[in-house]
């Protein structure tokens, strides 16, 4: 079987994961390479979907969406449940789960109004169970 990833592979991860951002000639030098074969692993990481991306992380607290929900959904209407969460601004997250509900909904807003809200437009989906973050413990948690 094939390794996916060798140790330099793994360094160049974690410290895209740190900063997306981060130049390939900073890169270089913290794993004693050079430019070129730096970004040439890069590419071979993105072609094989080992990297499937980049991003900008937001501070949401600082954009007035510093309430954190997690609503549990029992639906039917799971097509159109996709298709509503695509279309709000307040979902950041969508999971298909097993259990009693059949979706994990993350939900950022600006307060506990504009949460009651969007469970308003939510109800006619189904029955929801809903979980108000009281704390941020661990977000953004870098995997490697």
């Amino acid at each position: 079987m094939e390794l996916l990833f060798d140790e330099i592979d793994l360094k160049i991860m974690r410290l895209l994961q740190q900063n997306s951002r981060m130049p390939i000639s900073q890169i270089s030098r913290e794993v004693s390479m050079s430019q070129p074969s730096v970004k040439e692993r890069m590419l071979k990481l993105e072609e094989r979907n080992i990297i499937s991306g980049y991003t900008a992380v937001f501070n949401l607290q600082a954009m007035d969406r510093g309430t954190t929900t997690f609503i549990l959904l029992k639906t039917e209407f799971c097509q159109e449940l996709v298709e509503f969460c695509r279309g709000a601004k307040e979902v950041t997250d969508l999971y298909r789960i097993s259990g009693e509900y059949n979706y994990l909904l993350q939900v950022r807003t600006a307060s506990i109004a504009e949460l009651a809200e969007f469970q308003d437009s939510l109800v006619r989906l189904g029955p929801s169970k809903s979980h108000i973050s009281m704390k941020n413990i661990m977000e953004h948690r870098v995997m490697l």
